[in-house]
């Protein structure tokens, strides 16, 4: 609640607004048309007349006394201000759905945004998201992926309800308001090309953006390797491209066990334990709807090797 006054005093304060037009149903146009870039899709998406959102957008630019979007190459494109109104509408939102689950009780409904790593994505949740799907049908599950550090950054930002995330994620040298639940002990592989020309490694590493966990322990190692000068790396957008990065003699990665595990074909590549990694369940401290404590349930019991399931506070 103390969130929720805190947003609203911060948009309301500067200057005289209509909070009619201020509502959670605006704001959830106002997010619609953002995630699907146009006014039409927004309209089609959420099964209303295109000239009702163009009008609800209008009145809320009016009441704010800002523009929110500008037209580019026939896409809606946030401005500075649309921005901000965009961090505190995932806030507002989040915080009512959360008080409408609460007050459902222990039965869970709604909306539920999962984060996950890719290789998590792949290899750890296609069987746990089905039963949690059959179980509980009235949840809708939303599943992205990205780096580790951008999906802590998403929660925070409440963005995501809760995210899989390979502990510790770089460049995380503060406390945050994370709860942290650990789920999976990944093992780790340095791959290098099974063939090298008069055997010295490439001095690449190829990985995922900065802010992966797995990318930066890849340079560690790199660092170990060949001195403390800059890595250079290859970065790419998926394990396949990786592994056939490898493959062909163009880089090192470093790549969990299960990616491997995967593969119906395997490249040629060689591999050598480089240590685990835990993946850890992660969610704004004291964030625990119903639907999230029954997703944990779900993926703390399919977990190969159960892990403690005591919950930290970072």
């Amino acid at each position: 609640m103390y969130l929720f006054w805190r947003c609203y005093v911060k948009l309301t304060s500067s200057k005289k607004i209509d909070t009619n037009v201020l509502d959670l149903a605006t704001l959830a146009i106002f997010q619609q048309v953002i995630a699907s870039g146009s006014i039409t899709r927004a309209a089609q998406q959420l099964g209303r007349a295109q000239s009702n959102i163009t009008t609800r957008i209008q009145q809320l630019e009016e009441s704010l006394g800002v523009a929110l979007f500008v037209r580019e190459a026939r896409r809606m494109v946030l401005t500075p201000e649309g921005q901000q109104l965009q961090r505190y509408a995932d806030q507002l939102l989040t915080l009512a759905e959360e008080a409408t689950q609460s007050l459902r009780g222990q039965h869970p409904s709604g909306r539920l945004r999962l984060g996950s790593m890719e290789s998590t994505a792949a290899a750890r949740l296609p069987l746990p998201l089905a039963e949690f799907h059959r179980t509980h049908p009235q949840v809708q599950l939303e599943l992205s992926t990205a780096a580790s550090l951008q999906l802590m950054e998403q929660v925070l930002d409440h963005q995501l309800d809760a995210a899989l995330v390979a502990w510790p994620p770089p460049d995380v040298d503060a406390p945050l308001p994370l709860d942290l639940v650990p789920l999976y002990e990944e093992s780790l592989l340095l791959l290098r090309p099974a063939q090298t020309v008069g055997g010295e490694l490439p001095r690449t590493l190829a990985g995922f953006s900065d802010g992966c966990t797995y990318r930066r322990v890849g340079e560690q190692w790199m660092a170990q390797a060949h001195g403390p000068a800059p890595t250079r790396v290859l970065q790419l957008s998926s394990y396949h491209a990786i592994v056939a990065a490898v493959a062909a003699g163009s880089a090192v990665a470093v790549v969990p066990q299960n990616v491997l595990d995967l593969q119906h074909n395997p490249l040629p590549v060689h591999s050598q334990p480089l240590g685990t990694c835990t993946t850890m369940f992660v969610t704004r401290q004291g964030y625990a709807t119903p639907a999230v404590q029954q997703l944990l349930a779900v993926l703390q019991a399919a977990a190969p090797t159960p892990l403690s399931a005591a919950m930290e506070t970072v």
